[in-house]
């Protein structure tokens, strides 16, 4: 007798010719390498790093927080496929030297991983 599986289907694949990053619990795929703004950023739970755009991510609501470079609205993001809370996006920073950050999204590297084409 075999056994069918069903294969996991996430809302976007990224290209196997890319270096990309997926969620470490379930590797559904979360951001190109190309799309790497900083590697220099601290999450709740250690080092993170900073994308300009991400896939398979979901967003809950945005609440302002007292971050490391000051007060932002910021909202938890999560895997769409496992619900791992991964990081936050910002929606708004009050400091003018903090504008570059809106939009922009922070996944911790403790729920990352390397996929396709690292070496």
């Amino acid at each position: 007798m075999v056994k069918m599986t069903k294969s996991k289907t996430f809302q976007a694949y990224l290209p196997n010719c890319h270096r990309t990053y997926s969620c470490i619990h379930c590797r559904a795929h979360l951001a190109n390498h190309d799309e790497l703004i900083s590697k220099s950023f601290q999450g709740s739970h250690g080092r993170a790093y900073l994308f300009n755009s991400v896939v398979n991510v979901g967003c809950g609501p945005a609440e302002e927080r007292v971050l490391l470079t000051g007060l932002h609205a910021v909202a938890d993001i999560y895997c769409e496929n496992c619900k791992t809370t991964l990081g936050w996006k910002y929606e708004h920073a009050f400091e003018s030297s903090q504008k570059y950050k809106e939009g922009k999204f922070i996944i911790e590297l403790a729920h990352m991983i390397k996929d396709n084409g690292w070496e």
